[in-house]
């Protein structure tokens, strides 16, 4: 099920110990458009230290309270790596915060998380998750993250606050669409499948979906993104109506009409 960004703002955190804060923006990656973690204010307890939260230790969530469930403790989070979360975030950081949480590096597989595509399926303790060289070999295991880690220590991580890509302008082949309203998140794999496209200026009081893998280009410094498709394709596109719950086959019914696969074929 796909969920608003807007609606998961102010969402609770919850530790196996007790409440930790409530999500305020998020981190996406803006090469796999995933989020990759989420900006907690702990409030009191933590005198308001802003954290990060990944997707990895996200469990049920109960959508009903609006609280996410993590399999972190308060104690790890007040020890938690400090991240100043009003620049951006190092991929030298990514690797120390990782590290902390013995979380492995998403970055590198053929999945948008590692190897596959749930986030929660990089925990050591998940079902099924198997990983003898770590239990037979930990030196090598060791040896081997350390090297992975020195490796990717200056990458660019590519990391945006969702928040500040609100009101970017959207650019469609032949002249300008609308702003970013909003994000729809993928509620499993925290993939970002479309950006909420508010039209008002061309097109008065209409909704479209946009697709991240329909960007051709995003000019961050001109708050600007940039895609491949003309003004009559997304007017002729099946509407969208934000009050609705999107299924699948109204997603099977717009993708069909840019003449693109879905995400769903490339992930199955």
């Amino acid at each position: 099920m796909l969920r608003s960004m807007n609606d998961l703002e102010n969402y609770s955190i919850h530790a196996t110990d007790g409440t930790i804060g409530h999500v305020t923006d998020f981190y996406f990656d803006d090469e796999r458009w995933v989020i990759r973690y989420l900006v907690v204010d702990t409030g009191t307890w933590l005198s308001s230290r802003k954290v990060l939260i990944s997707p990895i230790a996200i469990g049920n969530p109960n959508w009903t309270e609006k609280i996410l469930p993590v399999s972190i403790t308060q104690e790890q989070v007040k020890n938690s790596p400090d991240i100043d979360t009003e620049k951006p975030v190092s991929r030298q950081h990514e690797i120390q915060y990782l590290g902390y949480y013995d979380y492995p590096f998403y970055w590198g597989g053929a999945g948008i998380w590692g190897g596959g595509i749930y986030p929660n399926m990089m925990m050591p303790s998940y079902a099924g998750f198997v990983s003898t060289p770590h239990a037979e070999h930990p030196e090598a295991e060791e040896a081997h993250a350390r090297a992975d880690a020195a490796q990717h220590q200056d990458d660019d991580p590519h990391l945006r606050s969702c928040k500040a890509v609100m009101d970017y302008h959207i650019q469609a082949v032949d002249g300008d669409i609308g702003h970013v309203q909003g994000l729809l998140v993928d509620e499993e794999t925290w993939a970002i499948r479309y950006l909420i496209v508010n039209t008002s200026n061309w097109w008065l009081g209409h909704l479209v979906l946009i697709a991240p893998q329909w960007i051709q280009k995003v000019s961050w410094s001109d708050n600007t993104v940039s895609v491949d498709l003309t003004r009559q394709s997304v007017k002729d596109a099946p509407p969208y109506d934000a009050a609705a719950q999107l299924n699948r086959e109204q997603e099977v019914n717009i993708f069909k009409h840019y003449g693109h696969p879905g995400y769903w074929e490339d992930e199955a």
